[in-house]
């Protein structure tokens, strides 16, 4: 399968003719970054511009948070954490709501994006077709992190193995989601020898909340979900416990993934990164929420060491980091 970001983020042949003037191919190494980028210290991300008249340095700083839930829910549970950001960096910050991962890809790499936790199975792309540079990732107090996709269904749907959906019909979020689509859709291959359109019918819901919901109300009989948010939903009581039935659980995997565009000015991405990591959560509207599902820190990471096991997964799909 073969990601080509015209399609997946929907943007008009117009739009993307006035994206590609915004930034001619260099000469240098890029690894599988798209050719507006350098990597020539082999990190795997985009460099931080030499040329000075690349870099930027806005007045008022856009961040979006993964469009996993209702955007209204973490424009407040962000709050307090922008206000520090806004402290730190003596700029203007703007929670920007998106609805979509296709959305949020598109306004980085158009440069309306400044600040950005892209999801998961998102990263890859954000990061060699956006310009993003991820640093860090919450985790519980302990230092422990992650997350597991699981396939949930409904009490007395009839399915109880991963095999029984079969025939049917099962809920994706979106296809750049790792645990909404590309892991289960790996997972599904390997292990059961079951692919989407001959052993039963895919479905998109745009966000993991869709699918619990749509799962919960019988809406679908089956879904791939991040047990993250699940558990924040039902923290939050949008559904219960008895509503939703696990019959697989994977591997852990990394979280959402904080990060710049790469365009900041050197000195604006050191202020952000530690408006990140030297956040005090305590007592804030970010721990309210987050600790929902046992996270209370920003823990510092590197994309090359931290996303290799969603970058196999890509490989396993077939999936290709084709800009064009």
């Amino acid at each position: 399968m073969k990601l080509n970001i015209q399609l997946l983020l929907g943007a008009s042949a117009l739009a993307l003719m006035s994206l590609g003037t915004t930034a001619s191919a260099q000469d240098c190494e890029r690894g599988t970054l798209d050719e507006r980028y350098c990597d020539v210290d082999g990190d795997l991300v985009a460099d931080i511009p030499t040329d000075a008249s690349e870099l930027v340095d806005p007045d008022t700083l856009v961040f979006a948070y993964t469009p996993v839930e209702d955007p209204a829910v973490y424009a407040e549970a962000w709050s307090d954490f922008l206000d520090n950001l806004s402290e730190v960096t003596g700029k203007d910050v703007v929670f920007f709501p998106v609805q979509n991962n296709a959305a949020q890809i598109e306004a980085m790499r158009s440069g309306r994006l400044h600040i950005a936790g892209f999801n998961t199975g998102s990263n890859p792309l954000a990061v060699n077709c956006a310009g993003f540079r991820p640093f860090a990732l919450m985790a519980a107090t302990d230092g422990s992190f992650g997350y597991e996709m699981e396939i949930i269904t409904y009490p007395d749907s009839g399915i109880t193995s991963v095999e029984d959906i079969k025939g049917g019909q099962m809920a994706f979020t979106s296809p750049t989601s790792n645990s909404g689509f590309k892991a289960p859709s790996a997972i599904l291959r390997s292990e059961y020898n079951m692919e989407a359109e001959v052993d039963f019918e895919p479905v998109f819901s745009g966000k993991h909340d869709n699918s619990i919901l749509g799962v919960a109300n019988k809406d679908y009989p089956a879904a791939a979900i991040a047990n993250s948010v699940l558990h924040r939903m039902t923290a939050r009581e949008v559904v219960t416990e008895d509503q939703i039935v696990s019959i697989y659980t994977s591997q852990t995997f990394p979280t959402t993934g904080y990060g710049t565009a790469h365009n900041l000015t050197p000195e604006l991405q050191a202020q952000i990164k530690d408006a990140f990591v030297n956040f005090d959560w305590e007592g804030t509207s970010l721990e309210e929420e987050f600790s929902k599902s046992n996270e209370g820190q920003f823990l510092p990471m590197n994309y090359k060491e931290f996303w290799a096991v969603i970058r196999q997964i890509d490989q396993a799909n077939g999936v290709s980091y084709s800009c064009e």
